[in-house]
């Protein structure tokens, strides 16, 4: 850390919000890529276990609540925002604790990739399916990957903050 004259400059927020930028645009990159290539439906076989298609979520995780009369894309927009505030704030608050930050930082690139396509299409555009005989794992996004990946560093940062105690 930098002195300055008052004691230690408090470590930086900008390369969590950077890698959250970066995961960001790379969802929504590949996300137009999708949208300009496929219609809804279409599916490109890549491998004997990977598709490239192109799906519409309504809903949340899973396509949790997907079904509904249309009120659900405001709600998990809200739930997306509420926790982009939350996640700033916790970031501006731990942004020396690398690991927890990175956490953070993933779903936050993530959470508000998700909210932007709510917000332009109604719908959250998913394009990786990934399968094994006749089993399909619902279709997912960058974005999600992002959310995941976080929510995994979040459950090992407190393992190993409990180890440590």
């Amino acid at each position: 850390m930098a002195k300055t004259t008052f004691g230690t400059t408090p470590p930086s927020l900008l390369p969590w919000l950077g890698l959250a930028l970066i995961l960001l645009i790379t969802d929504q990159l590949t996300k137009v890529l999708i949208l300009g290539s496929y219609q809804l439906g279409d599916a490109t076989y890549v491998t004997s276990f990977f598709n490239i298609v192109r799906a519409h979520n309504t809903g949340a995780a899973f396509s949790f609540l997907a079904s509904a009369a249309g009120w659900q894309r405001w709600f998990f927009t809200g739930i997306g925002v509420a926790a982009t505030l939350f996640i700033l704030w916790m970031l501006k608050s731990h942004a020396g604790q690398k690991l927890f930050s990175f956490a953070l930082a993933c779903i936050l690139g993530g959470a508000v990739g998700n909210v932007i396509d709510r917000l332009l299409h109604g719908y959250v555009v998913d394009f990786l399916e990934f399968h094994y005989g006749g089993w399909h794992f619902p279709a997912f996004n960058v974005a999600d990957s992002a959310i995941t990946v976080g929510a995994v560093c979040l459950i090992l940062d407190e393992l190993l903050r409990v180890k440590k105690s």
